[in-house]
């Protein structure tokens, strides 16, 4: 009769008793090699799990007579049970035909199988010292210590739920893929790799966090990156292993030039063909571990102006669509100081038409156009948060009708004429016609300053806030690169996707080693 490994090994939960002693600190760990002694590595982990109620310990013998003890380790709440099951044959297949009878088998049996021949098992290893024992389990790994050993196994039993890859939120469009990422850094990656079919994708990890050991993967693209861009990128964040980033826009302030700068340096996406698409346009593409986000960097103004159903479009459209969103910036960001700067200083530039107009319908309004006008943005901007922050069924429905409501009682308690009324929903329905989200918010900062100069200089305190801004924008860099490229410094080829998009089949003639051309251009003027 064959009796295998584990097949009588006793298996009683053992959750041990909270102790009163201090929890040992993750530096009196570090580098401690895992001890012979069954009892001093039993003792070790109670010490550094003690209140962590949903850590299981197996104690259980093998051998003749059962003289041989080891316990595993892990979390109950990481682990799935199917897991610790499979693990279990795993290791009774293994010990009883690579070892020997488990009624016959010894400790030094196994240690002279596993220490010459490793683990057979997939995602396996050994582990030698104590703290990467207890990072293994932290990471929902099954750590079997065994008596008389200094070393302990370690098996991949991870088996948190995640949720089903659905059509991103953030990003709908009519044509083209309806595939999102989600919180589960390989899952995004798999779906990339499956994607971008290439060796030259190269992925690096890292993590970061004493607590959170948060997992950290970024990507490019060997051959089309930048290798000057690549090395600033990695020298800043060279120093975040000791950070808590808990989702991918904390690594923003690290990446981005000016951190007090209103505008967006690094691009976000929820979308795997967005993140593709930069990578083969030697973008760097960040992920972290449980947030569905995409940081691309990095990024210039003009590419948040774009969208990938750009290029899923014919020409015509697409190029009308781009040209529309540039026009919506205009206006999102104008508009009202607009308004503000020709009613209450250049009223003689107004069609004398309109002029009366305007005029009949703020007869009665006790505020200037500034005031009128603030009251409106606050409102509004209000309106827009509530609506983000109630529960979707019913935040657009508070929106709607909160903003008809709203906007129809200041118009009949002569609070805001209709025209302002008209201005501000204008603005709001532009800002909402920007791709991406961070640049919208910088055009509502950007927005009030300009409202206050067209208040006290009227044009020329607008063209003095633009000028302001125009500066900041070309004085801007984003890891190295302009900020205003390829406008400014000017590249006439690169011109060709950013007010209009040209054709695909002279798209996709794009060099992708641009840096290496760039090199090349400038030998051949030298010489």
């Amino acid at each position: 009769m064959r009796k295998h490994f584990l097949n009588k090994i006793r298996l009683p939960n053992y959750l041990f008793e909270n102790h009163t002693d201090d929890i040992l600190k993750q530096e009196d760990i570090v580098n401690i090699p895992i001890s012979p002694n069954l009892e001093d590595n039993l003792k070790r982990i109670k010490e550094t799990f003690i209140g962590c109620n949903d850590l299981t310990i197996l104690h259980w013998g093998y051998g003749e007579g059962l003289e041989q003890t080891a316990f595993s380790v892990y979390f109950d709440t990481l682990v799935q049970e199917k897991s610790v099951n499979y693990m279990k044959e795993s290791l009774q297949d293994l010990v009883t035909h690579e070892v020997g009878p488990a009624t016959t088998i010894t400790l030094d049996d196994v240690i002279l199988f596993f220490s010459n021949n490793g683990i057979s098992a997939q995602s396996a290893r050994i582990v030698d010292h104590f703290d990467q024992a207890i990072l293994h389990i932290l990471d929902g790994d099954l750590v079997i210590f065994f008596n008389k050993w200094n070393n302990a196994l370690s098996y991949k039993t991870l088996g948190i739920m995640h949720r089903q890859i659905t059509e991103p939120i953030t990003e709908p469009v009519v044509q083209g893929p309806h595939l999102s990422t989600i919180e589960d850094l390989d899952s995004n990656i798999g779906i990339i790799r499956n994607l971008l079919k290439s060796p030259r994708l190269k992925l690096d990890y890292l993590t970061a966090g004493e607590e959170s050991r948060r997992k950290i993967a970024f990507g490019y693209l060997d051959g089309a990156v930048n290798p000057e861009t690549l090395t600033e990128f990695k020298r800043r964040i060279s120093d975040i292993d000791k950070e808590e980033i808990l989702e991918t826009s904390y690594l923003e302030e690290w990446i981005g030039e000016s951190t007090y700068s209103p505008f967006p340096q690094v691009r976000y996406t929820e979308r795997p063909d967005t993140a593709i698409a930069a990578l083969l346009d030697g973008k760097i593409i960040v992920m972290v571990n449980g947030t569905p986000t995409i940081l691309i960097c990095p990024g210039l103004f003009f590419e948040f102006f774009t969208s990938s159903e750009d290029y899923y479009n014919r020409t015509i459209f697409s190029s009308l669509i781009r040209l529309l969103r540039i026009g919506a910036l205009s206006i999102a960001l104008l508009l009202p100081s607009m308004y503000i700067a020709l009613t209450t200083f250049h009223s003689e530039l107004i069609p004398t038409v309109l002029l009366l107009t305007i005029l009949e319908t703020r007869e009665g309004i006790p505020f200037p156009a500034f005031v009128e006008g603030l009251i409106m943005e606050f409102f509004f901007e209000l309106l827009r948060e509530a609506g983000i922050r109630l529960p979707r069924p019913v935040g657009s429905a508070v929106s709607i009708v909160g903003a008809l409501v709203i906007g129809q009682a200041a118009i009949q308690a002569k609070i805001a004429s209709p025209v302002m009324v008209i201005v501000v929903a204008l603005t709001g329905v532009a800002s909402f016609a920007l791709p991406q989200y961070s640049m919208a918010i910088a055009i509502r900062v950007l927005r009030f300053p300009l409202m206050v100069l067209a208040a006290t200089l009227g044009g020329l305190g607008i063209m003095i806030g633009f000028l302001a801004a125009l500066l900041h924008l070309t004085s801007l860099r984003s890891l190295g690169q302009p900020y205003l490229a390829p406008v400014a410094p000017l590249e006439i080829k690169q011109l060709r996707d950013i007010f209009i998009v040209f054709p695909r089949k002279v798209l996709l003639q794009s060099p992708r080693n641009r840096h290496l051309h760039k090199k090349t251009r400038g030998r051949k003027k030298m010489r």
